[in-house]
């Protein structure tokens, strides 16, 4: 077998990195479900990137670096800005149909951009990306993919990864490589409304910080403004290029707010935004208002919206939208630097479970996907800058009796009210005080549960990253980008302008914050 290594996560970061790596080895794709199931494939605005002559990386950087309020690393971001023209057109050689018009990109512009920078495919740019990755994926003899794995730990030797321990329908193998990349996506299933796949429960940060791997800004937690907002999860987005073609939020009185709230108005950065629509949420309904763009463009721009839309009678033309905030997207992660390497040798982390420095305290639109994709090609030229030169091992090592007869449903749901009521939104040190203390409860009744099954691994993991995310919390006392904190006002100085970073060795969390 030729030299390889192993990619845990099967979205838009780990496939990419896939694709770019297989020229040096065998590359095995370990997926928790299937390959077209991640938060990538529900991406729906596009991606961000400098394509336009009116443009310029100057401008993108900017832009990034204010959303993010301080925060962002500005040599990460001018890094990640420059590489992203390269990326679009490696997408669009691999067969990214992405929309044009007049011949060129269509470009929309979304919160937070001062410029039309996102390029996309209709509303569906996600899984237009996803579709082409696995395609390719699966026609090359050089990746491997295993799907509806659970990955349990990381292999540790002498304190470099060495691999992975995974639960392979009713038995534990382990693979050994010599590197081992996470892109296992973000956390937003903690919380009782969310945008994200039902498979986005931060496995990744919990076996990272398990293993000892730094975990960085986790606090700051992006509610997308605008999801459907219909009783059901994960809650559909309606994505922000609505807003960016020209839609409208309107409160109860059916009027519009946002220029009450910020000079962008609808096209403010996202933190914002969520946090008017909670205040005009205490008034009545909130909607957003498209309706003067016609049936035609609408269906042609935004088909899967408008088809959504229409399967819960509402015709986006003629009705308003009912929308709400849902927790959408983890600005921090595993700490990891230019390269994607983790504080763990051999251990590299992309995409949403990663924190770069780009994002900071806030996401920029459509910058996540762009992350995704630079970062894949700035760890594959480090590892290929390193070299392989072990083979991917494999050790069978006994065979479990799985129990998915578990009740695990209850207090999985317990614990996603809990996130979304004390960690959410709008945060205070009462909040998150008293929330602890039920996390502990919670955390107590999952450590009574002791058998096998996908769901309680699942649910392991949810408690753990969510004991890092309150103790991050209640350690920045401030309010910064999505960050917001009832206690505290939003800083504008240097005080508490740093990075709140969790090592493993270091701290107790009950000790550190609770006494």
């Amino acid at each position: 077998m030729d030299p390889g290594l192993i990619i845990v996560g099967g979205g838009m970061a780990g496939l990419s990195l896939a694709l770019k790596i297989k020229e040096l080895g065998q590359v095995l794709v370990l997926s928790k479900g299937s390959l077209s199931e991640s938060n990538s494939s529900l991406a729906q605005g596009g991606i961000a990137s400098v394509l336009n002559p009116n443009d310029s990386f100057e401008d993108h950087v900017l832009d990034t670096l204010t959303v993010g309020q301080g925060l962002s690393n500005r040599k990460i971001v001018e890094m990640v800005v420059k590489e992203g023209p390269n990326e679009i057109k490696r997408l669009i050689d691999l067969g990214v149909d992405f929309d044009r018009n007049d011949g060129g990109l269509d470009l929309t512009r979304e919160g937070g951009h001062n410029n039309r920078r996102v390029a996309h495919v209709k509303d569906q740019t996600g899984r237009a990306v996803q579709n082409i990755l696995i395609e390719r994926i699966k026609n090359s003899p050089k990746i491997k993919t295993l799907e509806y794995i659970n990955v349990l730990d990381l292999l540790i030797k002498s304190g470099r990864c060495v691999g992975v321990k995974i639960l392979d329908k009713n038995q534990i193998i382990e693979y050994y490589a010599p590197y081992t990349i996470l892109a296992t996506g973000g956390i937003g299933q903690l919380y009782a409304k969310t945008s994200n796949s039902l498979i986005a429960t931060g496995d990744g940060v919990a076996i990272a910080w398990r293993a000892g791997a730094e975990i960085q800004d986790i606090e700051f937690i992006q509610f997308h403004p605008t999801v459907l907002d219909r009783d059901e999860s994960p809650y559909f987005l309606v994505s922000e290029s609505v807003r960016g073609e020209g839609g409208i939020l309107k409160n109860h009185m059916r009027q519009s707010f946002m220029h009450r709230y910020h000079p962008l108005g609808d096209l403010a950065p996202r933190d914002t935004v969520t946090r008017a629509i909670v205040q005009e949420q205490e008034f009545g309904q909130v909607y957003l208002d498209i309706r003067h763009k016609s049936r035609e463009y609408l269906k042609e721009r935004f088909p899967a919206i408008y088809y959504e839309c229409e399967q819960n009678y509402i015709s986006m033309e003629r009705n308003l939208i009912p929308i709400s905030p849902a927790a959408h997207y983890m600005c921090g992660g595993i700490k990891v630097n230019q390269f994607g390497e983790t504080n763990i040798p051999g251990l590299f982390a992309i995409g949403e479970c990663s924190c770069t420095g780009v994002h900071g305290a806030n996401r920029l639109a459509s910058n996540s996907t762009l992350e995704c994709l630079t970062f894949s090609t700035f760890a594959y030229r480090k590892i290929k800058e390193q070299g392989l030169n072990e083979e991917i091992e494999k050790h069978e090592l006994f065979k479990v009796e799985i129990n998915d007869l578990t009740d695990t449903n209850s207090i999985k749901k317990e614990l996603q009210e809990l996130m979304w009521y004390k960690a959410g939104i709008i945060r205070s040190e009462e909040k998150l005080f008293s929330g602890h203390n039920i996390l502990e409860n919670i955390g107590n009744r999952v450590k009574e549960l002791s058998n096998w099954s996908s769901r309680l691994l699942e649910l392991q993991n949810m408690v753990e990253v969510a004991r890092l995310l309150f103790n991050a919390a209640y350690t920045r006392k401030e309010s910064r980008g999505t960050h917001f904190m009832e206690d505290y006002p939003q800083r504008n100085d240097e005080e508490w302008l740093k990075h709140i970073t969790i090592k493993n060795e270091e701290i107790k969390f009950e000790r550190h914050i609770w006494l």
